[in-house]
């Protein structure tokens, strides 16, 4: 069987055009940004054993595996991470975060900064590819999950320090940013079926999905310096919810991001007194 031929055969069995080009480009060892490549040699036969790895993958994709698992890997402000089973799939909103990290730490030389419920190091390896000056913590409860943040960390050659934590359990104080995409969906959500190949210790945070949500707001002040900002994702209809939460804290020039939908998909402040 021909590339083209077995791409068709995928389409017909429900697998996404792209979802079916990134599978295939897996199976025969090429990198996802190649799709070119296969278009122009989508006639070339396959190896038998080769469909059969890409047949399986399909399979795989059908029953609603993410292509980020099946592929190992996912992209996330411009860095290749390696992801699996063990930690969420960083998604292109997240994005978002660190940009606004970026901006509150552009006049602040060798800034603190700790991202908290790391998963896959996406956050804090995305800051610390951007400021190399910057001392980057991040923690997460999951040791599995840090073994994947650490390896991308490796791989990658950023220097990040990773520690074993439920959010800012035993950290110091003095952090110029507390960042956290921390769970925010709530128990019994109907959209957590369609999640069920990721782990739900990074999904789900209570009946209103803002248990994780306020215990961050509730400890970060004291782990900020005077200055410091908390920014924090969020689900689309919990920001004025959030807003409330470091408004009650005391955070100031509290304020949200919406993401390129229009939907407000981060809210921060910023921290006036020492921690």
């Amino acid at each position: 069987m021909r590339i083209d031929e077995a791409l068709r055969e995928a389409a017909v069995a429900g697998v996404q055009r792209l979802d079916a080009q990134l599978l295939m480009l897996h199976v025969l060892g090429r990198g996802s940004g190649e799709r070119a490549w296969l278009l122009a040699n989508d006639d070339a036969p396959l190896d038998g054993t080769v469909l059969e790895s890409f047949r399986s993958l399909c399979s795989r994709r059908i029953a609603g595996e993410p292509v980020a698992y099946l592929v190992e890997e996912r992209e996330f402000f411009g860095l290749p991470l390696r992801v699996d089973a063990r930690v969420l799939v960083p998604r292109p909103e997240t994005e978002l975060l660190v940009e606004w990290s970026l901006e509150v730490l552009q006049d602040r030389a060798a800034p603190q900064v700790v991202d908290l419920g790391t998963g896959s190091g996406a956050i804090a390896l995305a800051i610390a590819h951007a400021r190399r000056d910057a001392p980057v913590t991040a923690t997460d409860a999951s040791e599995g999950a840090l073994q994947v943040a650490a390896a991308n960390a490796q791989r990658l050659g950023l220097a990040v320090a990773f520690r074993a934590a439920r959010w800012l359990d035993g950290l110091p104080g003095g952090f110029d940013l507390v960042v956290s995409n921390p769970p925010y969906i709530a128990t019994g959500d109907p959209h957590l079926p369609a999640l069920s190949h990721e782990p739900s210790s990074a999904l789900v945070a209570g009946a209103d999905g803002l248990d994780d949500l306020r215990e961050i707001v509730r400890t970060a002040p004291g782990h900020l310096r005077a200055g410091g900002w908390l920014l924090l994702e969020h689900g689309w209809d919990q920001a004025a919810a959030v807003r409330g939460l470091l408004q009650a804290a005391g955070f100031r020039d509290v304020g949200s991001r919406r993401d390129l939908a229009g939907i407000e998909r981060c809210s921060g402040g910023k921290w006036l007194e020492p921690g």
